[in-house]
């Protein structure tokens, strides 16, 4: 089981999220990030030549969890994954944009 850390930009993103979305948000985190966060799935994926932002240790990661994204990277040997974002994607923006 891998512990999640939230940087403080995400927590401060969550606090502008109803509380509706915020619970939706942070279930999706706990079930999808908790176990295999680096499986490629229908909602995770690896972003490959994403430079952020932020500090983070290459790879990226992109969870989908409804009209936002959750970006993430893992320490494989602390077992920990670091949500490095939150955004919320409207349909006519890319990834890129959004961050």
């Amino acid at each position: 089981m891998y512990k999640i850390r939230f940087a403080k930009d995400v927590v401060k993103d969550l606090n502008k999220v109803s509380a509706f979305y915020r619970n939706q948000i942070l279930s999706g985190i706990e079930k999808q990030l908790s176990y295999e966060p680096m499986s490629l799935s229908k909602n995770r994926k690896m972003l490959v030549n994403l430079i952020p932002p932020w500090d983070a240790a290459p790879p990226i990661w992109k969870l989908r969890i409804g009209t936002h994204r959750v970006f993430y990277d893992v320490s494989e040997k602390g077992k920990t994954v670091f949500v490095r974002a939150l955004r919320k994607k409207p349909r006519d923006k890319t990834t890129k944009e959004i961050l």
